[in-house]
């Protein structure tokens, strides 16, 4: 394969890598940080305290979570081409992408509201904040840089699945490197995939750091 051929197939791979990766992540934190507020809230502890909402939720996450990617992969099938009319290609993956993320993303940003400080919401109680300004004002932004920092773990793991996906017929990285490096045992290839991933990886996670970091000075 020619060198310019090679930079037109990553730079395509790459393109579709961060589509799946990026539809996936926005509907993830769309749903999953609700879930987390939810998780939190309906606690014994919470402002909403609900244990039959807090059980079932929790039930719900952790058997999703529970669910190798692969295997949710293949079972999601049916439903996959339902709501996207196709099991094959990048918006085929956007499906258990997002259903695999969610629940870990509500499980890390649950933990992140847990441990803004009891008295923060005491304190909005006695000055009479209601509860829905609680979640808003106080919760929310008190926990923002965990959240963020724990959004930016959730959004390097989808770039690890992706790749899995891709090599099962969903595009991107992963698909290249399973067609073109692993097939065709083209170790220059399947070596290019693998830094251009990391590379991906490493700028995620710096630019969510620094994101995390900013926020915790902006509460200083």
């Amino acid at each position: 394969m020619h060198n310019y051929q090679l930079i037109d197939l990553l730079l395509t791979g790459t393109l579709d890598t961060l589509l799946m990766v990026g539809v996936s992540a926005f509907v993830s934190f769309l749903i999953g940080l609700p879930m987390a507020v939810v998780l939190v809230s309906t606690s014994e502890q919470g402002i909403y305290p609900s244990k039959r909402i807090q059980q079932s939720l929790g039930w719900v996450v952790n058997v999703t979570r529970s669910i190798p990617f692969l295997i949710l992969m293949v079972a999601l099938i049916p439903i996959t081409r339902w709501i996207v009319g196709t099991s094959y290609g990048v918006w085929a993956a956007v499906v258990p992408l997002t259903l695999a993320a969610t629940p870990f993303f509500a499980r890390i940003a649950e933990v992140s509201l847990r441990e803004v400080d009891h008295g923060l919401i005491e304190a909005a109680q006695a000055i009479g904040c209601n509860r829905k300004q609680i979640i808003w004002h106080v919760l929310l932004p008190e926990a923002l840089p965990g959240i963020v920092a724990g959004f930016t773990v959730t959004l390097v793991t989808m770039i690890n699945s992706s790749a899995i996906a891709g090599a099962i017929g969903a595009g991107g990285l992963g698909d290249i490197a399973y067609r073109y490096g692993y097939q065709r045992f083209d170790m220059q290839i399947m070596l290019t995939v693998i830094v251009v991933l990391v590379v991906i990886v490493m700028l995620v996670q710096a630019t969510g750091d620094h994101i995390a970091r900013h926020l915790d000075k902006r509460k200083i």
